[in-house]
């Protein structure tokens, strides 16, 4: 791809290295923007520069929020005795467009694999435990998505949290093995979360 402007190459590389925009993409925003009114292009600059300074992590779930506390801990009507262990922020998100699930969540960050040298350290797990450990909880639904991968971080929770009375069950496989969770549409999704089963420890 041939360039005559340096600035114009420089935002489409920019754009391109963001994940699904490839650089015939990338180029086509860059002409929108750069043919937009000035305001436009600030606008989204200034967004992406108070996201990346002010977001924070929920200090109870992992989840991203603009405070303390993200909006679905602090809302009155949700269960608090069942808790929703996923991966990601984008699989709340993908859950809550089921409006399947009333309870509350825990953003693990990630799964372990050891190949991609993912450890149990590098996930929130530890933050599990405590909220675990306080005896709200009575029930985790394992919304990991079904892989080698999230099969071993389910028996490496489910193991590290057998001492405590809980109902640990996983999503039904209505979620293709070594399938993206995020990627599944919402009616799979929604049975697949009201349909969960109890998921057994193999010792």
């Amino acid at each position: 791809m041939n360039f005559s402007s340096k600035l114009l190459e420089d935002v489409v590389e920019s754009l391109g290295s963001l994940p699904g925009i490839g650089k015939k993409t990338a180029l086509r925003l860059a002409l929108h923007l750069e043919r937009d009114d000035l305001h436009i292009g600030q606008k989204i600059a200034d967004s992406i520069v108070k996201m990346k300074s002010e977001i924070k992590r929920c200090t109870n779930c992992n989840n991203l929020s603009d405070h303390n506390l993200c909006n679905i801990c602090t809302q009155d009507h949700r269960r608090k005795d069942i808790l929703c262990l996923v991966e990601s922020v984008r699989d709340v998100m993908a859950i809550e467009d089921t409006s399947q699930f009333s309870g509350q969540y825990h953003v693990l960050g990630g799964r372990i694999s050891p190949l991609e040298g993912v450890g149990p350290e590098d996930l929130s797990i530890d933050l599990l435990r405590e909220r675990v450990a306080s005896g709200l909880i009575k029930e985790i639904v394992m919304a990991i998505s079904p892989s080698i991968e999230g099969e071993t971080t389910i028996y490496y929770i489910s193991k590290l949290l057998a001492e405590y009375e809980l109902n640990i069950s996983v999503i039904a496989r209505g979620v293709s093995f070594g399938g993206e969770l995020e990627y599944a549409d919402e009616i799979t999704l929604g049975r697949s979360i009201e349909s969960r089963v109890p998921y057994q420890l193999k010792i």
